[in-house]
């Protein structure tokens, strides 16, 4: 199985949060995971870092923040030139949508753990 470097935004370290949920699924399947939310903490080994910080490698990103708290991370998320874009139910964003598909970048409006738990990741 191909490892797809993802990038969780708006991670949780609440459990019932579909981002927190979705770090443990991406994990479980082996895929390498970067989370970044409004608080530090931690989903079981991976840390939930506050800061933009340059990332390499970054295939996916999954999106888990309302299209107002998306904004602030527009440039960070083109800075990332991530293959694709994952808006899950509550995320979509028509504007960053258009943006990223300007310049190449692959956008879904699915559920990160759907497409885990089917094989469609």
């Amino acid at each position: 199985m191909e490892q797809k470097k993802t990038l969780v935004l708006g991670a949780s370290e609440n459990p019932q949060r579909y981002s927190f949920l979705a770090v443990q699924q991406l994990v479980k399947h082996e895929h390498p995971v970067v989370a970044i939310g409004r608080a530090k903490g931690a989903v079981g080994a991976v840390e939930i870092e506050t800061e933009k910080r340059q990332l390499n490698d970054i295939d996916t990103i999954t999106i888990y923040l309302n299209p107002d708290n998306q904004k602030e991370y527009y440039d960070h998320i083109f800075s990332l030139h991530p293959k694709r874009i994952i808006f899950n139910p509550g995320a979509e964003n028509d504007e960053l949508e258009q943006l990223a598909q300007q310049k190449g970048i692959k956008t879904m409006e699915a559920c990160t753990l759907v497409l885990l738990s089917t094989g469609q990741y």
